[in-house]
């Protein structure tokens, strides 16, 4: 198998620091097609609180150009002690009849820093994406036996009346002396209407030996399911893309070293390159992705033609 020789376009989207709720990082890129031509790109940006929202900028495939920025944003955190009071962060959009389901993480800090707590809840919009109202204001998928830690990350495929998604499944997190190490990989849940999950501790990517976390997965389905993701050595602070196939969507093979994306010395993606989404453009593939200090900088551009 050949590697992906990726071309960095450098940072693609930097946060308004005009916007009250985009001090800092424009995170998660997760993007849905309005037509052929127009993208919507939705992120999240902290306030000076640290607190997460999700707002949206639209651009063209063709051209590269970002044509329209949101001024506001569409999700904000929740009231005090709800599951998302600190911050809501999407991660995956479905379309599903005339709505669009944004499905998003919602956090708390924990006691003892930098621990922390995610559940996952769901926004539905109605009018094409320019505005989401949740579902809820309890998650729809939070910690159980299998994800003792946490619950994050979803990425949701719906195929014919098979919901599918494949989330962050927090394990522990370890302090040591001053180091403090997460562990998380990817598992598998199933729904009959994008709201009521069902799992059983599938776990379709797992961590090697060396690693230590799997984050949000971006999934498209070609002949075989193809999943671009971030990674983490356990001897490396930073994020590296990884790559996998599946012909079922349940058991993956994974192809670390496959994506020929590699940092920039002395930039904005100096250290990581972290939360990826891959696009599918008119004669190539378009990555979205992070880098240092999970988004801060903002959003990046890499080409891969076909």
């Amino acid at each position: 198998m050949n590697k992906q020789n990726w071309k960095k376009k450098g940072l693609f989207f930097r946060p308004n620091q005009t916007f009250y709720w985009q001090n800092s990082h424009a995170a998660i890129p997760t993007s849905i097609k309005i037509n052929k031509n127009i993208v919507r790109t939705y992120f999240n940006s902290r306030d000076k609180e640290n607190k997460a929202y999700v707002g949206f900028f639209d651009w063209e495939l063709d051209t590269k150009k970002v044509i329209f920025k949101a001024s506001d944003p569409v999700l904000t955190p929740g009231e005090f002690g709800f599951f998302d009071d600190h911050g809501v962060q999407v991660t995956s959009l479905v379309r599903y009849g005339e709505s669009i389901y944004m499905y998003y993480l919602g956090w708390n800090p924990g006691l003892k820093k930098p621990l922390f707590y995610t559940s996952i809840g769901l926004a539905i919009s109605v009018d094409g994406g320019d505005s989401f109202t949740k579902f809820s204001n309890a998650p729809i998928m939070q910690r159980s036996e299998y994800d003792p830690w946490m619950v994050s990350g979803a990425t949701v495929l719906k195929e014919n009346d098979l919901w599918r998604m494949y989330y962050l499944s927090g394990q522990k997190m370890v302090f040591k002396n001053e180091e403090v190490i997460s562990y998380y990989d990817i598992k598998y849940a199933e729904s009959s209407d994008g709201i009521h999950w069902n799992r059983n501790g599938i776990t379709c990517l797992e961590l090697n030996k060396n690693e230590t976390n799997i984050s949000r997965l971006s999934i498209l389905k070609e002949k075989k399911y193809k999943a671009w993701y971030p990674y983490k050595l356990k001897k490396n602070n930073g994020y590296r893309i990884g790559y996998a196939e599946s012909n079922d969507g349940i058991k993956w093979n994974r192809f670390n070293g496959y994506v020929n994306l590699k940092t920039t010395q002395n930039n904005w993606d100096s250290d990581s390159l972290d939360k990826v989404e891959v696009i599918q453009g008119i004669d190539e593939k378009i990555m979205l992705y992070n880098g240092n200090k999970f988004g801060y900088d903002g959003i990046g551009m890499a080409i891969l033609k076909e």
